[in-house]
């Protein structure tokens, strides 16, 4: 799912405000404590456990910083350790873009968060207009920049096609860190942290999530499983990727082991059905549905929360206007559902 011009209107339907620094939640530049709360518990599932060996780490105290945002880039921009170290210091600083919730005034206001992670064009674009949508709804956004992308690109390199699943590996460690990193800045409801992944997003989300139950709530969009068959025989961006990394050699049973070790559908037993929800496109092309209906049966979702679009990969935007409100619903009736039982 990349930006076309096709969806304007949506576009400037989402462009937010520009707002001054008295109307920040925090006093840039500013620091705050953080501690992973990763525990993947118990797991008796072997191809799980050995999948799950592969993306944790040890839990560790870390440091969250605030600095300006850029412009037409969110209010201010965070920036977090990976716990994952790739040796490049550029790319091993994460940085999330945070679009701040305000009332009617453009004064912030606590509110619970999503982290939103964008898809595989180098502008996330599509993160960025999920970002701003799920602000406009009231809600505190976190567009978190994946490996090699945005505040983490180093100027005079790319990522090679080859290192591409150790920088999803390291996408996804990064993505369940960005979780206690939100909870530690001021303004945010940490009773509820949402987690929203599109595409490329949609299967770091997935994997991320399936590691244990940080998320409060998970919503996938033009994503799914089987990774290996989905770049052998998906088109466009699956088809780019297949010739990237067939020209350095990762073709057959060497694609297969390395796209095994971050394939969604180990681990999507360990999402809760009741808390994630699956976006796909009938005709979509790039990820099929077949591929999403495997994400789907291993995760045991239900018709409601494997919401099937009229749309294909690129169409699929015009769908977030409903998409946005409907996250936005089902994170206000988490709530109310948790403060009925208190």
């Amino acid at each position: 799912m990349q930006c076309r011009q096709t969806w304007p209107a949506v576009a400037l339907m989402l462009i937010g405000t520009a707002c001054s620094a008295a109307d920040l939640p925090v006093e840039i530049p500013a620091e705050f404590a953080a501690r992973d709360t990763l525990d993947i518990g118990e797991e008796s599932n072997e191809d799980a456990r050995q999948c799950l060996q592969g993306l944790v780490w040890k839990p560790q105290a870390f440091a969250v910083r605030c600095e300006a945002g850029q412009s037409g880039r969110g209010d201010l921009l965070v920036r977090f350790p990976s716990p994952v170290a790739s040796g490049d210091e550029r790319n091993d600083s994460v940085s999330m873009e945070w679009y701040v919730a305000r009332d009617e005034q453009r004064r912030p206001i606590t509110a619970p968060a999503v982290v939103v992670v964008h898809e595989s064009g180098r502008g996330m674009q599509v993160g960025q207009l999920f970002a701003r949508g799920l602000r406009v709804q009231g809600l505190h956004a976190f567009l978190i920049h994946l490996p090699g992308y945005g505040e983490r690109r180093s100027p005079d390199k790319r990522s090679r096609a080859e290192n591409i699943v150790t920088a999803i590996q390291q996408a996804v460690a990064d993505v369940r860190r960005a979780r206690d990193a939100v909870a530690a800045l001021p303004a945010v409801d940490s009773r509820h942290i949402a987690l929203q992944g599109t595409s490329l997003g949609g299967f770091v989300s997935a994997t991320a999530a399936g590691l244990d139950d940080g998320f409060d709530s998970v919503f996938i969009v033009l994503a799914g499983g089987q990774l290996y068959e989905l770049i052998q025989s998906g088109e466009r961006e699956a088809a780019e990727i297949r010739e990237q990394l067939a020209a350095v050699g990762i073709t057959g049973e060497r694609l297969r082991t390395l796209a095994l070790r971050i394939e969604p559908t180990r681990l999507a037993h360990r999402l809760n059905p009741q808390r994630t929800w699956l976006f796909s496109g009938k005709y979509d092309t790039v990820v099929p549905l077949k591929n999403a209906l495997a994400l789907s049966e291993a995760a045991k979702l239900d018709d409601e929360h494997h919401i099937q679009m009229t749309a294909d990969h690129y169409s699929g935007i015009v769908f977030l206007p409903w998409v946005l409100p409907r996250i936005h619903g089902c994170i206000q009736q988490s709530l109310t559902a948790e403060a009925v039982g208190e």
